[in-house]
């Protein structure tokens, strides 16, 4: 009997949400167990309806307030590295490709590539492949996509010195908050521009305005 993939969909767009569960809900061999239209939701998801697959959007509302789930989903990818998880956009940034490449996502699907693409997506997934929908790969083939900053993933410690300073903390704030001398936040959050590929902290927040932290 053929193994039926349980599959969360979190979308903050309802039409987004009913589209692709009843996409999903026509192949024999899947069934969406869940919908969530918020990282909190999905959490609350998580912890009681066990899946295989998790297909998210990025830009809906974070947990602790953020505009966008990049953080949540990272947390699972620490936790859980290798977890299936299939990212449904429309963001088609150069630097916003390369941070989900940098957590570990392996499917990412542009949602004009969405019909054609999603199932392709969740399958590979769920094999462990790579897949990415032909809109992304466009992208993932420009010359314009920072390689560097695909040459390394952040830590759980750098990502969370890099969201704070964003958000306008100073070196010294940030080592207070977190119980940590200067010299070790300052050269955390070095080694974070140097895995983005970035050279000034002008173009740290720029990147951080892309993608939706600030």
């Amino acid at each position: 009997m053929q193994k039926i993939i349980k599959v969360i969909v979190a979308d903050d767009h309802g039409c987004v949400r009913l589209g692709v569960s009843r996409l999903l809900d026509g192949v024999p061999n899947m069934k969406v167990v869940g919908e969530a239209c918020d990282t909190l939701e999905l959490a609350e998801l998580l912890d009681t309806c066990p899946c295989d697959v998790i297909v998210s959007d990025i830009g809906m509302p974070g947990i602790d307030g953020e505009s966008n789930a990049i953080s949540f989903l990272s947390r699972i990818l620490r936790r859980e590295p290798g977890r299936p998880i299939v990212i449904l956009t429309m963001i088609h940034h150069t630097q916003m490709l390369s941070r989900m490449l940098q957590l570990g996502v392996s499917a990412i699907v542009d949602k004009r590539d969405a019909v054609g693409s999603l199932l392709d997506a969740i399958n590979a997934s769920m094999a462990g492949m790579p897949y990415f929908s032909p809109q992304v790969q466009s992208v993932i083939n420009s010359p314009d996509l920072p390689l560097q900053a695909c040459s390394g993933v952040l830590s759980a410690r750098e990502w969370e010195v890099f969201q704070m300073y964003v958000q306008g903390m100073t070196n010294g704030e940030i080592a207070g908050r977190l119980g940590r001398s200067g010299k070790t936040i300052s050269t955390q959050k070095r080694s974070a521009m140097r895995k983005m590929g970035l050279d000034t902290d002008a173009e740290l927040i720029e990147y951080a305005r892309l993608i939706g932290l600030v």
